[in-house]
């Protein structure tokens, strides 16, 4: 069997995070010091050096920062993917986190037109890795349309 490149190894330290996501929970990191939120875990604050932190749920809310469409990876399990939307996200707490965009087939070819900077998403999770998805737009109602 093949080496899996897409799957985490957890220590000690990120154990917590990654059995959050197995549940289904995206999880940060906030320091009680200057308030800010982070992303990746780390046991301290990257901000103001601070290592009084805690781990926090996260919303599970983000927008599309920016993205691109990866034809091609020879790394298993991700020859089966291709293409996908590897990504950076903004969450809504304000950390920034690499992911990949799910969804359509038009999302694994960067071809969705709800695929745009700004974009609103949100958590998903395959194998307890977060994944992210667009949160679909609502439909104009008449009232709204223009006249």
């Amino acid at each position: 069997m093949a080496a899996r490149f897409d799957l985490p190894e957890p220590d000690a330290f990120t154990r917590t995070y990654w059995d959050a996501a197995a549940e289904g929970r995206l999880l940060i990191r906030r320091c009680g010091a200057c308030g800010r939120a982070h992303h990746y875990p780390r046991e301290f604050c990257p901000h103001c050096w601070s290592e009084d932190v805690t781990w926090e749920t996260a919303s599970g809310r983000a927008t599309l920062y920016t993205w691109s469409v990866v034809h091609r990876n020879d790394l298993p399990p991700f020859p089966d993917r291709v293409p996908y939307v590897a990504a950076v996200v903004e969450l809504a707490e304000g950390p920034r986190m690499m992911t990949e965009i799910v969804g359509s087939e038009g999302h694994r070819a960067g071809e969705d037109p709800e695929l745009s900077d700004g974009a609103e998403l949100e958590v998903a999770f395959r194998e307890g890795i977060p994944v992210f998805r667009t949160v679909p737009r609502p439909l104009p109602t008449p009232s709204s349309e223009p006249h």
